[in-house]
């Protein structure tokens, strides 16, 4: 797990893509020691502590998100290698599977078929290779969201209500979750069509700006290695900054990287990689989720 916000002077958390490479005035929001930011081409970007790294990020986890590359796989290479096996043989037929690890049963990725005597893929379990529609991944991952925005806000008012000495971490850790679910539903999802002087390619990805701000970026991105360009916007969805890493993963088979640029498919039908993105209901914020996106008090739990 990485650590993916500071704070600033004013006690606001910055995130890791708001600031350049390099040392910052940036705090920890655990221990208030300073960070550095860590943009490398390898690791994801994180930041990192200038000095030594505090307790609760070198021994604990600390909240995270469960987007796509989080949430639904905590396999082994050997279980993920199992259930993409599983997938190869079955997951295209309408036969039940007759043997199931008991590991990946336990993890809620199969579940028991009394009428074939056999088990099948659930919604969660046609994740990790890719086989939910976006639609439906959308109605397994938002309802885990909030169920760990709960855990974390209980966790912190058991600490408030026990005068426990972990109550500054517990807060700690809610505020920190929040900043990232907030981030994610700031997001808007779009989906471009851009047309070269030697392919069609398309683009997937997130923004908080304007979708023309965005697309005019694009534009100067790709004139660095095409002459001319032709950008149509072919979709864009109010916060569903949830849904670009799962993207990227169902569909990394058509992933065309252009240099450094790795946000651009090539595929060679586009109708059906729409008719999926177009499935999505639009995003109705909840009274919980819109007070989050404006930022209004954290806690009321604390005086």
């Amino acid at each position: 797990m990485w650590l993916k916000f500071g704070v600033d002077a004013d006690n606001n958390l910055v995130a890791i893509e708001d600031v350049p490479s390099g040392k910052t005035d940036l705090t920890c929001i655990y221990c208030g020691g300073f960070l550095t930011a860590k943009k490398g081409k390898i690791k994801a970007h994180h930041f990192a502590h200038t000095e030594e790294t505090c307790y609760p990020i070198a021994n604990r986890s600390f909240p995270t998100l469960p987007l796509y590359d989080n949430f639904n796989i905590r396999l082994s290479g050997k279980e993920l290698q199992q259930l993409k096996q599983l997938w190869r043989e079955y997951g295209n037929t309408d036969y039940s599977i007759p043997v199931v690890p008991f590991r990946l049963v336990l993890r809620k990725l199969f579940a028991w078929n009394s009428q074939q005597d056999g088990y099948d893929f659930t919604p969660l379990g046609k994740i990790p290779v890719g086989a939910l529609p976006l639609a439906e991944f959308n109605q397994v991952q938002e309802p885990l969201l909030l169920d760990e925005l709960a855990k974390l806000k209980g966790a912190a008012e058991r600490a408030q209500i026990l005068n426990s000495s972990s109550l500054k971490q517990r807060l700690a850790d809610l505020k920190l979750y929040r900043a990232q679910l907030r981030r994610i539903l700031q997001f808007q999802l779009y989906f471009l069509r851009v047309q070269t002087d030697r392919e069609t390619l398309h683009k997937i990805g997130v923004t908080r700006r304007s979708i023309s701000e965005r697309v005019a970026e694009v534009e100067r991105d790709l004139f660095k290695h095409y002459q001319n360009i032709e950008i149509e916007v072919l979709g864009t969805w109010e916060h569903r900054g949830n849904v670009e890493l799962y993207f990227k993963h169902r569909y990394q088979a058509f992933n065309y990287p252009i240099g450094s640029l790795t946000e651009y498919f090539k595929f060679s039908a586009v109708e059906p990689v729409l008719q999926d993105l177009r499935q999505m209901r639009r995003k109705v914020l909840s009274a919980q989720e819109l007070e989050i996106v404006q930022d209004e008090s954290m806690l009321t739990l604390c005086p």
